[in-house]
């Protein structure tokens, strides 16, 4: 191209160009760049600080910096430059780079739009999450802050992955550490039971020792689901016996366990699995015990943070449009006479109290309930099924087409609460602030349950953990 046609075009041939250049940059992997001293200290106040400060800077040719990947580096340069970045520049490979130079040389629209490019490709690429990737490579080149958002968006990605789907070796200890953190004692989604951050955090660590403590300890450490289906009396061999590299792996589990909340574990589990481990101190094992003792109540929730109630487009009727990262659900125009339904993500079983909102934003006649976890039909409505539970604005509730009234209708605006008690397997409703009576008729709802709506056009759902006030 001609020169003069194109500002953008014509800065991008200084770009790491010797022959226009006036200073060396030297970089962490010893790769020596280019660049023009006055055009880097006008667009960025730290290099105006670095070059133009009258001490030795100032007049050395060469400038290092022992901290900055020249990967990053040269983004640095191609934004200063030019004023933008090509997308494609960026990958999971060189985005925390590129993060943390930008944030060397606080370039805010930089960081803020590596963020972007970072949330933007997630969503296109749903399948394939390397999100505990890039959260393990920011905590081997970033510090640990409340207010960094890139940090915020990661933890936030990775909270709504169970930990027991995510390979060993995609998640590092630091990466796990940095989660734990940002998630403890916060009320924000996180999917993964309390006992499998322990599991997961356990095993990551006794990988980082040897593969036989790996393996040891993943034979010693059964799933949650795995625990449900045997007798605890299956594990009694194993009380008496010290795992592989016993030390070793305690050592590096130790920056983990202040993050993990044993509280919320069940004591029998505590007593059958972890406590003979010898991994945990004696005096947290034994102020957990002494806590459940003085409370003498249900155990707490077994998932940290609130339920990540998002509705399941793999678990859904034809043509639904699931959108607002996952919290509103409708269909863009009637394709049948029939209702249609769709579950959410959430799996709700064992003991627990489990209560999420409704928000109906448009209405024809909507139903609102759970369903089970198999054999359900999504082409149909759930309250004709035997596998769903429903209550519909017209006031009255449905199981297998036995309706009776409930409640007085409802409509546009609608906030319908569902109160599911999984101790007593039963399940009230409160609609537009009035709370119900249990439904007793409803006497035969199973061991695992998933909120469920069904409706046809132009009905438009949004679903939310319960919002007290």
């Amino acid at each position: 191209m001609t020169r003069g046609y194109s500002l953008e075009q014509d800065l991008r041939l200084l770009i790491n160009n010797p022959k226009y250049s006036d200073l060396e940059i030297l970089c962490e992997d010893e790769k020596k760049l280019y660049g023009c001293r006055a055009i880097l200290a006008a667009r960025s106040e730290v290099f105006d600080r670095l070059l133009y400060n009258g001490m030795k800077e100032s007049y050395d040719k060469q400038i290092s910096f022992p901290k900055i990947n020249s990967i990053g580096m040269e983004i640095i340069l191609e934004y200063i430059y030019t004023g933008l970045i090509k997308e494609d520049s960026l990958t999971k490979d060189n985005m925390i780079e590129a993060f943390y130079a930008a944030d060397y040389f606080q370039l805010t629209e930089l960081q803020n739009f590596i963020v972007k490019i970072f949330n933007s490709t997630l969503k296109k690429n749903s399948t394939e999450n390397y999100s505990p990737i890039v959260l393990s490579k920011f905590a081997d080149k970033m510090p640990l802050t409340e207010n960094n958002i890139f940090l915020n968006l990661l933890v936030e990605e990775v909270a709504i992955i169970p930990l027991n789907t995510i390979e060993f070796g995609r998640l590092s200890i630091r990466g796990l550490q940095y989660l734990l953190s940002c998630t403890y004692e916060k009320k924000e989604p996180f999917v993964t039971p309390e006992y499998e951050v322990f599991r997961y955090s356990a095993i990551l660590a006794a990988k980082q020792v040897s593969n036989d403590a790996y393996k040891d300890l993943t034979e010693r450490l059964p799933t949650l689901e795995r625990i449900r289906q045997v007798e605890n009396s299956a594990q009694a061999d194993n009380k008496n016996k010290s795992i592989i590299n016993h030390q070793e792996v305690a050592k590096e589990l130790e920056p983990l366990i202040k993050f993990i909340d044993f509280m919320r574990i069940k004591a029998v589990i505590l007593a059958d699995f972890i406590e003979p481990l010898e991994l945990i101190p004696a005096k947290i094992i034994s102020d957990v015990y002494r806590q459940k003792a003085i409370l003498s109540k249900v155990d707490s929730n077994d998932i940290r943070g609130i339920p990540n109630y998002v509705w399941d487009e793999s678990a859904c009727g034809p043509n639904f449009i699931i959108e607002d990262n996952g919290k509103v659900v409708r269909l863009p125009n009637k394709f049948c006479d029939n209702h249609l339904s769709v579950r959410a993500k959430m799996l709700l079983e064992n003991e627990g109290i489990f209560e999420w909102d409704v928000i109906i934003e448009n209405c024809t006649n909507a139903w609102v309930g759970v369903c089970a976890s198999e054999n359900v039909d999504y082409e149909r409505w759930a309250g004709n099924q035997s596998t769903g539970w429903v209550l519909g604005s017209y006031g009255s509730f449905s199981h297998y087409s036995n309706m009776l009234k409930y409640c007085p209708p409802f409509g546009d605006g609608s906030k319908i609460t569902v109160h599911l008690d999984m101790n007593k397997r039963a399940i009230a409703f409160t609609v537009n602030g009035t709370k119900y009576r249990e439904i007793t008729e409803w006497d035969n709802l199973p061991s695992k349950l998933y909120p469920v709506v069904s409706f046809n056009y132009p009905t438009q759902f949004r679903i939310q953990p319960h919002q007290k006030y």
